[in-house]
């Protein structure tokens, strides 16, 4: 069963993955259908692992907008670390905690079975795929091994011999809160439908078209879709109207038979679950002008549409401040590239993931066990450039991580500095 599906996985990097005719002849794949056929073959191949062999397969397209995960249930669960951390020179800097209550944020991994950071950094540059040490993503390094050395913040040190924990579900945040008399703070994680953001928005229109200030965090944002967002726009740019050049976004979209009869199924299953009308049609129009007209076709180009859009903003708030990271990505990236259009808009912290060269990802299933998501188009500019040269849209104030962070909301002190400044002008 295993080999079938990595051949077919195979298969649809070769011929349906954005990237096919960029990265062809980057992979391996006769090295992997080897060692997976030689552990079928003694037994010794479960889901777990097949998922890691494939994850290793896949970083020869140095590619980190696909994804290939277990289809949880009773019997299929997914497991973590139980924590998240970020480097800082030579250390990993625990950020975050799920279920690892042996650790607190501030706490530092300065070893992996007496390996040090700097070491490990050296050896999973393949997996780590950045060179800003801030940017990298330690999720699949961590499991590798044993025993992590660590250092609190009063300077001790202690070994503990790491875990696994069944991953926990992720909770959407969509909200606003006053900040003061003047700011509002609207915090957005992801934008997979627009339901929740068009409540959110309508339940405050009356204190957004009243405010003064507004700051959105979108330093974590799992992205979504761009339609998501539409009830939000106007309030992003001044009064009047003015128009949106998305001319970077010029995509080409692989139509092939396989692209398109997933893509127009996974938009027919979206269509029965979305309210908003706009989003709707959008969506509807997609399917049909994409997928349903293209089939078959593989890569199309939409040149005639010429990227620009017009928005009609609103008056207040007057000055808006969004805080972005790199763990911002996918419709999380072009939303941040939206607000840098807007006069009244300044964007402060570090660059988002930049995701986008190989976007619009589809799913494939396999016996209710796996699936696999991987992009369907490519940016054309990428004809002019190498992907991941320049990941991530940039924000207009450049504050770079550091453990100071870890203890107060250095971004966020930044945001109403800047907000005071405007007001007091």
């Amino acid at each position: 069963m295993y080999s079938n599906i990595f051949r077919e996985l195979v298969d649809i990097m070769h011929h349906d993955y954005a990237g096919c005719h960029d990265k062809k002849g980057w992979d391996n794949p006769e090295k992997y259908e080897e060692k997976i056929k030689g552990l079928e073959k003694k037994g010794e191949l479960d889901a777990h692992l097949f998922i890691e062999i494939v994850e290793d397969y896949l970083l020869d397209f140095k590619d980190p907008h696909m994804f290939l995960n277990m289809i949880k249930s009773d019997e299929q669960k997914e497991y973590d670390s139980g924590f998240r951390v970020r480097r800082f020179e030579d250390k990993l800097f625990v950020t975050t905690i799920s279920n690892e209550n042996r650790l607190k944020p501030g706490d530092a991994i300065v070893s992996l079975d007496n390996i040090s950071i700097n070491d490990l950094v050296k050896r999973h540059k393949r997996e780590l795929m950045e060179i800003r040490a801030e940017r990298e993503d330690w999720r699949k390094v961590i499991p590798k091994y044993n025993v992590a050395e660590i250092l609190d913040s009063n300077g001790n040190t202690r070994m503990i011999e790491l875990r696994k924990y069944e991953k926990p579900e992720y909770t959407p945040e969509h909200s606003v809160t006053r900040l003061d008399s003047e700011t509002l703070y609207m915090k957005l994680t992801d934008f997979f439908e627009a339901d929740s953001i068009d409540k959110l928005v309508k339940k405050h229109e009356n204190e957004l078209k009243q405010t003064k200030n507004l700051v959105v965090d979108v330093r974590v944002n799992y992205g979504g879709s761009t339609l998501a967002y539409s009830s939000l726009e106007k309030y992003l740019f001044p009064s009047g109207t003015m128009k949106v050049d998305y001319d970077d976004y010029n995509m080409e979209f692989n139509c092939t038979v396989r692209n398109s009869e997933l893509m127009i199924g996974l938009i027919d299953e979206e269509l029965t679950k979305i309210e908003n009308e706009d989003y709707r049609k959008g969506l509807e129009q997609w399917k049909e002008e994409t997928w349903v007209k293209n089939k078959g076709k593989g890569f199309v180009s939409f040149d005639e549409d010429n990227e620009v859009v017009e928005i009609t903003g609103c008056e207040l708030p007057e000055n808006i401040v969004v805080l972005t990271d790199n763990y911002c990505g996918s419709a999380g990236d072009i939303f941040v590239y939206l607000c840098k259009m807007s006069p009244k808009v300044t964007v402060i912290g570090r660059p988002t993931m930049g995701v986008n060269d190989y976007s619009n990802l589809t799913t494939i299933k396999w016996d209710e066990k796996f699936e696999f998501s991987y992009p369907t188009s490519r940016l054309k500019s990428l004809d002019n450039r190498r992907a991941l040269d320049n990941p991530g849209i940039k924000p207009d104030i450049y504050i770079p991580w550091t453990p100071e962070h870890l203890y107060k909301d250095v971004d966020m002190e930044e945001a109403i500095r800047i907000l005071k400044s405007k007001t007091t002008v």
